[in-house]
């Protein structure tokens, strides 16, 4: 679905506040040193980039984005990629990390708290609207759309969600509707997900997005922090009593899922886990992606480094290099290698006789001659040793690296440094 409006007027009176401190356990390694929004993701952008770049091309000017866990290369991408917003031109750009600002020992004790704890830095910008956003998602979504359809309804909150197998429902929060899209029931990652009444084995699932009027969320989130009881959390707390108690109304992601003519079917990924970040990165090597990158009209904004162009160099039989079905970052350089259906991030080096068959090798990987990798993802900063087989031998692989049971291998700096001399 393309924009029908030139300008997003309920957006410039909107503060877009992006939730970014989670864990992001199920990434593994992936988060041992980073949290999940600052994960790399397509080449050259973090995961948190999508949020942030729908708000803008959304017309969002005032942005605020709240951190915790393992913060500082999220923070630093943040400020390298975001500092652009300026104050002169009436817009703004916020990090909050957990400051204890409320209570000396008190971090963010959830989603919901993460929000109250900033409600005067909020208060003095004066928004109108506030968009709650998930910062660990991949999507292109215009929220003015939403915005207005939460302006004409009435509601007290509406609800972004996306209709999802009910066999795929039960990790997210998920929605029962009325005929009016009202929800009248919110159950948090329930076993037996309710289904839609005239689609049977389909469901509505939240996706993290929620917008309110200001003074309406700040009632909310003062008389949440009141309650002992509360887990301080929107999804588990905040959203269920407003279905209880107020007027909650679901946006469908249909209505303003940002779609390119290349683009046929609604795109929303939760890469949360290794196989399913695998997956979304590797499909953008498709010849038509489901996700358009390329998109113009609705660009991806992120932090773009000073980079050369990508090098393929020699071209000899057997010391070839080439890339078939591949996105190549700049700084890269395959000297004389293979690479097959693979991503590869910024400055990564693949030397002379080694193959990248289905890899997503994140910035500054050095895979070493003869190395041959199949379905793995390789965290920044690794030297592949001369000669390593990733990929071909499970029982190995599992021994020796983080493995899943679809196949994918977890590979870090850490996992090579344990491997016995000569592999």
């Amino acid at each position: 679905m393309r924009r029908m409006r030139p300008f997003a007027p309920l957006a410039r009176s909107a503060m877009a506040y992006v939730l970014a401190g989670g864990r992001g356990t199920r990434l593994m390694e992936l988060t041992e040193n980073r949290a999940k929004p600052a994960v790399y993701f397509g080449g050259k952008s973090r995961i948190i980039d999508f949020a942030l770049s729908n708000a803008l091309n959304s017309g969002i000017r005032r942005i605020a984005v709240a951190t915790q866990y393992k913060a500082h290369s999220l923070i630093r991408h943040l400020q390298r990629g975001w500092s652009f917003l300026q104050p002169m031109r009436n817009e703004s750009f916020d990090i909050l990390p957990a400051s204890q600002r409320v209570q000396e020992n008190q971090w963010y004790m959830g989603t919901a708290d993460a929000v109250y704890q900033n409600i005067d830095i909020i208060a003095s910008y004066h928004p109108e609207y506030i968009v709650i956003l998930a910062g660990d998602h991949v999507y292109k979504m215009d929220y003015e759309r939403m915005l207005v359809q939460h302006a004409e309804s009435g509601a007290d909150v509406t609800v972004a969600c996306i209709e999802v197998d009910t066999s795929d429902a039960r990790g997210f929060g998920v929605m029962a509707v009325d005929a009016e899209d009202r929800v009248v029931d919110f159950l948090e990652k329930p076993a037996n997900p309710p289904e839609l009444p005239d689609r049977p084995g389909r469901t509505l699932a939240s996706m993290g997005v929620y917008v309110f009027g200001r003074e309406f969320l700040f009632d909310q989130l003062r008389r949440d922090a009141a309650d002992p009881t509360s887990a301080r959390d929107f999804g588990h707390d905040i959203i269920p009593w407003l279905v209880r108690n107020a007027k909650a109304v679901a946006h469908r992601f249909s209505r303003s899922c940002v779609r390119s003519p290349g683009e046929t079917e609604i795109y929303w990924r939760d890469v949360g886990t290794l196989d399913a970040y695998f997956a979304a990165n590797i499909d953008l090597t498709d010849v038509v992606p489901e996700l358009d990158l390329y998109d113009s009209e609705w660009p991806i904004w992120t932090y773009a480094g000073i980079t050369p162009p990508a090098k393929f160099v020699h071209d000899v039989e057997g010391r070839r290099g080439m890339g078939v079905s591949s996105l190549v970052s700049g700084g890269c350089i395959v000297s004389g290698a293979m690479l097959r259906n693979s991503l590869l991030c910024e400055h990564v080096h693949v030397h002379s006789w080694s193959s990248v068959d289905h890899g997503v090798l994140l910035p500054r990987v050095d895979v070493g001659r003869y190395a041959r990798l199949t379905n793995v993802i390789v965290d920044a900063g690794v030297r592949i040793p001369r000669g390593l087989v990733v990929g071909e031998d499970p029982q190995l692989d599992a021994q020796r690296f983080r493995r899943t049971d679809s196949g994918i291998c977890l590979v870090t700096q850490a996992m090579i440094d344990r491997l016995p001399q000569g592999q």
